[in-house]
């Protein structure tokens, strides 16, 4: 039992263009300007939209040399701001809490995954294993000032009722509390969990019989602006997609359009995407990509497994497309009701591509619970993950996957789109982080950061930096040169400043020592600095001890290792509910 478990722990697993069927150039390669982008609002505070997808890689939509078919989020990358160089924590959790509340996730409660605690860090402040009401969340900065506030999919920031999205801003909600559920019905997808719980409001409630997550949090956001449109009030709205989290699921027809596309194996793939990322400038020329860890070579498989690995690709593909899908069908509803050109759209990923295969660690759960065959894949019934080798190719070109303090881990897309106050058609490879996008939509709604107080008590203070300036073309960037940006989490960490970026990582994915590199002409991390340039060397390593200090960090034990201490964990809440109801490692 403790082996399960074990390997259920999503982020401490390691990891031990097209084939013949060309993609066929689409109207997303040349996007057109949209319709109904003329006549803004400027005089208003816009309404606001996220779109966060979950395990999504750097190089997943076509605005990012993906051979995916995503025309609407290309239009909306050639019509806003689109990120090359946007960071965010390498798992779930502390990005959402940070995201949602411009806080660095050791203050947000967020300091560790709880399944994961080290001895020394239960029962900090802090290291709650969820998100703290010492922060505050922008929804509830937004519904103070009169916006309606909504929310749709993936919450994972606690279960307890003052830990509801309810409870934390948002006016109308419906949220699965856990890591990840099925995508076709109201089912776990890991043998951790007996159920799922999903809530609407502060009450538990179950889904349709036609449920497919993405298709079914985009109609109930539309629901949810439909009640109140017309009030006068802007609207902020969450959807936080389970897609492109395993179980890997896809309406049959999106499935088939990628039959064949991955026949001819990862390493092509992922080369035909770095070159398009190249030609569109995301990606400097001439990097000799490192082998993806953890996968075999295409051709050292056999052709029964070529044929299983290409489908599940062809999955993933189908379900991001259906993503793309709905964010068309969202932006046709905004036109509808004469929203769209006052509506400021995010889209946005959660960490890098997840290099986990549950099917692998227990077979015969799955094969119980699930339609393993070849033939059901992505379908209602079925269960599917796509391992390290294309999980590389999502992250291309980019080292390792989620998870790592590495590149691959913390490197993501995002797409701002406002084109009434914001600027069109760019592409900006200034640093931004995660804690920046709560300050961002602030200042654009014209609403306040609150001043390390809310109703009456002391909540922590807003860290990050609003990208409104960067955003409207007025400076290059959002952080200062010498602007020391820290993270932490179960011992792997990084800094970045200027070009520059500190990283350790440790195990599975690393060996505890710090390294240097310059990451922007280096995005692979090959080029270890430490020794050539020992004075930046020691000043971001002064960086990182005087952040420890600041968010009042708990450093693991020299001799911490994930899965020994999961082990452990698993012991000490064996006989409490919270065993079976805790959220899973995202």
């Amino acid at each position: 039992m403790h082996r399960t478990l074990i390997l259920v722990a999503l982020f401490i697993i390691a990891a031990s263009g097209c084939s013949k069927k060309e993609r066929v150039p689409t109207e997303a390669d040349t996007p057109p300007e949209p319709e109904g982008q003329t006549a803004a609002k400027p005089d208003g505070p816009p309404n606001i939209v996220i779109f966060l997808l979950d395990d999504t890689g750097y190089s997943d939509f076509g605005a990012y040399g993906s051979e995916i078919n995503t025309p609407n989020i290309d239009r909306l990358a050639a019509n806003g701001v689109q990120f090359s160089n946007y960071h965010t924590p390498a798992t779930c959790s502390p990005t959402r809490s940070m995201m949602l509340t411009g806080v660095d996730n050791h203050l947000t409660g967020m300091g560790n995954m709880i399944e994961i605690m080290a001895d020394n860090q239960f029962d900090q402040p802090g290291y709650e294993g969820y998100m703290s009401n010492r922060v505050v969340t922008v929804a509830t900065l937004l519904k103070d000032a009169g916006y309606h506030t909504y929310m749709a999919g993936k919450w994972h920031l606690g279960k307890a009722k003052d830990s509801l999205p309810a409870a934390r801003g948002f006016e109308r909600s419906i949220a699965l509390m856990e890591s990840g559920a099925d995508n076709w019905e109201q089912k776990t997808y890991l043998p951790m969990y007996d159920f799922v719980h999903f809530y609407e409001g502060f009450e538990e409630t179950n889904l349709p019989d036609d449920f497919y997550s993405t298709d079914y949090y985009v109609d109930r956001i539309k629901e949810y602006i439909g009640k109140d449109h017309g009030d006068g009030k802007p609207f902020f709205a969450y959807v936080s997609l389970q897609a492109q989290h395993y179980p890997l699921h896809a309406p049959k027809k999106y499935i088939d359009k990628y039959m064949g596309v991955y026949d001819v194996g990862w390493d092509e793939i992922r080369n035909r995407r770095y070159s398009r990322q190249v030609e569109k400038g995301l990606m400097p020329s001439g990097l000799k990509l490192r082998p993806i860890a953890g996968a075999q070579s295409w051709r050292s498989l056999s052709d029964e497994e070529r044929r299983v690995r290409a489908k599940q690709m062809a999955v993933y593909a189908g379900m991001l497309e259906a993503v793309d899908a709905n964010v068309g069908r969202f932006i046709a509803y905004l036109e509808e009701i004469d929203e769209a050109d006052n509506t400021m759209i995010l889209i946005v990923s959660d960490n890098g591509a997840d290099n986990n295969e549950q099917d692998k660690a227990f077979p015969e759960w799955y094969a119980k619970n699930f339609d393993m065959s070849y033939e059901a894949m992505g379908l209602k019934g079925s269960y599917a993950n796509y391992g390290p080798g294309w999980a590389g190719v999502s992250d291309t070109p980019l080292n390792l996957f989620k998870g790592s303090a590495s590149e691959g881990g913390m490197r993501v897309p995002l797409i701002m789109h406002y084109p009434a106050r914001l600027q069109r058609g760019v592409t900006t490879d200034a640093f931004t982080y995660v804690s920046d996008i709560t300050p961002t939509l602030l200042e654009l709604a014209r609403v306040p950061a609150h001043q390390g107080s809310h109703d009456g008590r002391k909540v922590q203070e807003i860290t990050g930096k609003s990208m409104v300036s960067l955003l409207q073309g007025k400076t290059k960037q959002a952080h200062e040169p010498n602007d020391a940006v820290a993270y932490e989490l179960a011992g792997s960490a990084a800094v970045f400043r200027g070009d520059y970026k500190l990283m350790r990582n440790n195990p599975p994915f690393g060996d505890k020592k710090w390294r240097l590199y310059r990451y922007t002409g280096d995005p692979l991390e090959l080029d270890d600095l430490a020794k050539s340039e020992p004075k930046l060397f020691a000043e971001m390593k002064a960086a990182y001890k005087d952040y420890a200090k600041e968010v009042s960090l708990i450093e693991v034990p020299d001799d911490y290792n994930p899965l020994t201490q999961l082990q452990k964990n698993v012991k000490r809440n064996q006989g409490k509910e919270q065993t079976k109801k805790v959220p899973m490692l995202d």
